[in-house]
């Protein structure tokens, strides 16, 4: 069967991460070097926002040294965004519109990097395209910190912050233990909305009964305020100080955030909660009902783009992802996402395949953290899960340094395709 040629085209979408752009080089770097298939290799800028506007920059402008700097560069280089797309059997305007951009500039494959919502958007927009007789390829690349895709044994991105969160806990932890004569407590509050994989692999860094965090808690196990004043209490008397990390999503046994107790909070434009201020919520369960002083610390956006301590295996299988996304559509698969394939059960053996999934499964599930991964007593993890993730935040990725001291990274320099279509309506 001959090879549909033609151009096309690669976008971001959602949070960045330390290395969704590895990612993006592997599409790039392997569409280029098959210039026989690939008629131009265009960037969307802010992800598919850039695709309804017609903002497509053309990547093989770009320097060979610029697009293999992404390997080692944070966020989100072609630009992202977060836009919801309206259900397609209600409302086809902006489905249209893609294809009219993809139409004009002869665009036949589309590498979509993102999370659930990304491979929603690619499904839909792939299955507008065969209704309308037009040849399409879309394949997705999974991307999410947060680690709830389904059919991937994990996502890239989640090795890296996993590794800084539990480093930033460790060090954090070694603080309260200086000083834990004058700050006793200290809540430590990371990503994840849903699923508590961030906030597991906190305790990574536990090694010995005095290692931070001495409690961790996640959205997957209900959250009781009594409870938690006991682990607290229960803490203090072993050791004297306490040191809790905690997953910005958590929920009472009511399914009520405990973040939102007492306020509103603004939504994205997913329909997802603004979630913020779990911290400060247990801070001050802490001080009335336990008596001792608690700080708070919120990772926030630190956590998702820290390439000066990324891990260098989740660089590289970032990357392949990427590689394989291309591979997958010249071998001519559609409407698939990249998935990461473990072998082997042993931690220290372990080494990881590519495989593929149907967008539209990936789109519509979602992969909590297993509850063999917690203790029973639902406050920490398990040795599965330290086997689970620690082969995931192994090495490091090396990073230019400036004379100042500090990274360097790469910006690249969009050369604008020209418009062929009249500006989209709003």
């Amino acid at each position: 069967m001959a090879i549909m040629k033609g151009r096309c085209v690669v976008a971001q979408s959602g949070g960045p991460t330390a290395v969704i752009n590895a990612s993006a080089c592997g599409v790039i770097q392997t569409a280029l070097a098959r210039g026989e298939v690939f008629t131009g290799v265009y960037g969307a800028y802010n992800g598919i926002l850039g695709v309804l506007e017609e903002d497509l920059f053309d990547l093989g402008q770009e320097t060979p040294q610029a697009i293999e700097g992404l390997k080692r560069t944070p966020a989100a280089a072609l630009g992202s965004c977060r836009y919801k797309l309206k259900d397609l059997s209600k409302d086809r305007v902006d489905y249209e519109r893609i294809l009219e951009v993809f139409k004009a500039h002869d665009i036949r494959y589309f590498f979509y990097i993102g999370g659930n919502d990304s491979m929603d958007t690619a499904d839909k927009v792939s299955r507008l395209a065969r209704e309308l007789k037009y040849d399409l390829v879309a394949i997705g690349v999974p991307k999410t910190i947060d680690n709830d895709l389904a059919e991937t044994d994990h996502c890239p991105g989640y090795g890296s912050v996993a590794k800084y969160v539990a480093t930033a806990v460790m060090e954090a932890g070694r603080d309260t233990e200086s000083l834990y004569t004058a700050d006793t407590c200290n809540v430590i509050e990371v990503m994840g909305r849903n699923a508590g994989w961030i906030a597991a692999a906190t305790g990574i860094a536990r090694r010995t009964e005095e290692d931070a965090p001495h409690l961790i808690y996640l959205p997957e196990i209900p959250f009781s305020a009594d409870r938690f004043v006991a682990d607290v209490r229960e803490c203090l008397k072993q050791l004297g100080r306490c040191v809790v990390a905690v997953g910005e999503g958590i929920r009472d046994a009511e399914g009520r955030f405990v973040s939102e107790m007492g306020g509103s909070f603004s939504q994205d434009s997913f329909g997802h909660k603004q979630l913020g201020g779990v911290a400060e919520a247990l801070q001050r369960i802490v001080e009335k009902e336990v008596g001792v002083k608690c700080r708070t610390n919120k990772l926030g956006l630190c956590q998702r783009t820290a390439m000066h301590f990324a891990s260098l295996t989740d660089r590289d299988e970032a990357y392949r992802c990427g590689q394989a996304a291309v591979e997958a559509a010249l071998a001519g698969e559609r409407c698939k996402m990249v998935t990461l394939v473990r072998q082997g059960s042993e931690p220290y053996n372990y080494c990881c395949g590519m495989g593929l999934a149907d967008l539209a499964t990936v789109a519509n599930g979602e992969k909590v953290l297993p509850r063999e991964y917690m203790n029973e007593a639902g406050n920490h993890i398990t040795t599965a899960m330290r086997d689970y993730a620690v082969p995931l935040m192994r090495g490091e990725v090396k990073i230019e340094i400036g004379p100042d001291g500090l990274p360097l990274y790469v910006r690249l320099r969009r050369q604008m395709v020209e418009r062929c279509t009249p500006l989209r309506s709003h």
